[in-house]
């Protein structure tokens, strides 16, 4: 992320300014060891001859120019080690000591001083790659966490939604079973009742015909149609038709039986086609209510899974942010940038350009500190 590439160059851009900061300290140490070794030497003994107590308070205003000048040095650097050094020197002038001996002692000092600034930075910098790459090994693992937790919960969330899709589609499909069953029992109730009703109808006209035709048969068969009637002119009963009626009776009766027969039939066909159906959409329906059943127990364990997954998440996100807080105040402690090479370069030469005009007014036209006074630039 781009996070991560800033803090990497700013890591970077620490190292090398680490590594510049180090080459620049090591060559000051290299600098101001030769001078002590050369003010030691070239001055070990002079310094009792040149300077005896009458010199060295004749030399009073020269001392006063060097303090006045390593104090505009440490003005104008910033320096409080060139300010402490002006101090130092004030105070020995003050106290008349053997100022070559006093210089000696505050190379010293600051060759001390700055084998402790520089063990004090390396210790720091390795504090600072340590804490970095752990933190940001502890970053990338709850990154990582957050990843496969959010990829867990979209699918789990996605899967919730097919699962709510599934069961609205079960539930229309229930509902349209139940209307179709209530619409098809309707039907089945209103055949069966013109069932019974042509039913009675047919066999109430099987019940008139043959009552008829017993009753023709009995008139018939009592010989009254074939005793000799008188010569007058009155009715008699004519056995041929009396034939010729029953035999129409008898097809009546017949065709009624046919009939209900036929009805009794299709009744029993369309129960049998209305029980079969009713079997199919009972199990159709048995089979639809457990499948929405298991569905939705699915749906609430991943609503359930999810509201875990979420808490963890949220976890994560606060030790992440918790991590992110410590990773800016490293950044703030490790990753601050300094000056420049460029700025520092121009800052010392400043720095040694003021404590050579020191040097050499400390020298006066002695030959001994001007060389000394190059020594130390070189």
């Amino acid at each position: 992320s781009d996070g991560f590439k800033k803090l990497q160059q700013d890591c970077m851009q620490k190292a090398s300014d680490h590594e510049v900061s180090v080459r620049e300290r090591q060559a000051e140490l290299t600098a101001l060891e030769k001078a002590k070794d050369v003010i030691q030497g070239a001055t070990g003994g002079a310094a009792g001859k040149a300077y005896s107590f009458s010199q060295v308070q004749q030399k009073g205003v020269d001392l006063s120019h060097v303090i006045s000048k390593l104090r505009s040095v440490g003005r104008d650097s910033s320096d409080m080690k060139v300010s402490f050094l002006a101090s130092q020197v004030a105070t020995t002038a003050a106290a008349m000591e053997d100022p070559f001996a006093k210089v000696k002692g505050m190379i010293s000092s600051m060759i001390e001083r700055l084998l402790q600034q520089a063990k004090a930075e390396a210790s720091h910098k390795e504090y600072c790659d340590k804490e970095m790459g752990e933190t940001n090994m502890k970053k990338e693992d709850h990154q990582d966490s957050l990843d496969s937790l959010s990829a867990k919960i979209n699918k789990a969330a996605s899967r919730i939604d097919a699962l709510k899709a599934e069961i609205a589609d079960i539930d229309s499909e229930l509902a349209t079973l139940a209307k179709s069953e209530a619409e098809s029992t309707q039907m089945r109730q209103a055949e069966h009742a013109d069932f019974l009703q042509t039913k009675a109808d047919y066999e109430q006209g099987i019940d008139g015909v043959q009552a008829a035709i017993k009753v023709l048969r009995e008139y018939y068969s009592s010989g009254g149609a074939l005793v000799q009637q008188p010569t007058v002119s009155t009715h008699s009963a004519s056995s041929g038709s009396a034939s010729g009626i029953i035999g129409l009776l008898e097809v009546a009766e017949s065709d009624f039986s046919k009939m209900l027969a036929e009805v009794e039939a299709d009744e029993k066909e369309a129960e049998n086609v209305y029980e079969h159906q009713r079997k199919e959409d009972r199990m159709t329906k048995a089979t639809r209510t457990t499948d929405r059943k298991y569905k939705v127990r699915e749906q609430r364990q991943l609503q359930s899974s999810v509201a875990e997954l979420r808490q963890d998440k949220e976890g994560e996100e606060g030790e992440m942010q918790a991590v992110d807080e410590y990773m800016t105040k490293l950044r703030k402690m490790c990753v601050a940038k300094p000056d420049s090479y460029e700025e520092r370069k121009a800052k010392r030469e400043q720095e040694i350009a003021g404590l050579k005009e020191a040097l050499t007014i400390l020298s006066g036209e002695g030959v001994s500190l001007v060389a000394v006074s190059d020594h130390i630039t070189k």
